[in-house]
């Protein structure tokens, strides 16, 4: 299947579950990645399936679990998986960490590794997979350091998620995407200047084509991850601009 196009939760921590559900429809969206720190709870079983009749009734996906979940530093592993599951995701987005791979030492290197394999076995006995979130200040902060990760982890519940950094150009970014094209899941969408000044994704449209060419095949959703002012008024735009692209990868 195609590439969807979809939306991040947390690009509107402002509004109620209902409410983002509304604007991702409106918009022409197929799904939501839902956050885990405002809309639905680690623990919250009874928000998570609520959550979860509200994506299906409007006709949208939940293409993810973002969990919020540091491998070393978080402890509710199995809370997280339970809510992941009761809301229906077929991933739960995690963080390897929140140190930097240059400052990492071995033994923070296999803290991470002995966490990601407790939640992913937690994962894969519910039917789901983990995905890490590609990001800096974390062990998948460059393409040198997420291979290594993904090397020390070959369990098939374990993959990740990609989005550009905004600093490296395109081609960089690029060769990023394509060293993980085998264990990709989703991608988070936006358009960033290297000083993080947010755009319109229209901005970015040449960068994404490539990457979206790139992953199809590999990555299920590409995510809008943010938006200029976080204003639900610009998702309309972003959105059509994402849905161009993904119908023309």
């Amino acid at each position: 299947m195609s590439i969807q196009p979809g939306l991040v939760s947390i690009t509107f921590r402002q509004l109620t579950p209902e409410e983002v559900v509304t604007v991702a429809a409106a918009a022409g969206l197929k799904a939501i990645e839902w956050g885990g720190d405002v809309h639905v709870p680690h623990g919250d079983l009874q928000a998570a399936a609520r959550v979860a009749e509200l994506t299906a009734s409007a006709g949208l996906a939940v293409a993810a679990y973002g969990s919020y979940y540091r491998l070393g530093h978080s402890d509710d592993a199995a809370a997280v998986v339970r809510t992941a599951a009761a809301l229906g995701a077929p991933t739960v987005r995690v963080w390897a960490g929140q140190v930097g791979s240059a400052a990492a030492g071995d033994g923070y290197w296999s803290t991470v590794v002995a966490d990601a394999r407790r939640i992913a076995a937690l994962a894969a006995d519910a039917g789901m997979t983990v995905s890490f979130e590609y990001h800096r200040n974390t062990l998948t902060d460059t393409r040198a350091s997420t291979a290594r990760l993904l090397d020390l982890l070959p369990e098939p519940a374990i993959r990740t998620l990609w989005q550009p950094q905004p600093e490296r150009d395109r081609t960089e970014n690029l060769g990023d995407l394509q060293a993980v094209l085998p264990r990709l899941t989703n991608m988070h969408v936006f358009a960033w200047t290297a000083a993080l000044e947010r755009r319109p994704l229209a901005d970015g449209r040449d960068d994404w084509a490539v990457y979206l060419a790139a992953a199809e095949g590999s990555a299920r959703y590409a995510l809008l991850e943010f938006v200029v002012d976080d204003d639900p008024a610009r998702l309309a735009a972003d959105a059509a601009t994402l849905r161009d692209l993904v119908a023309s990868a």
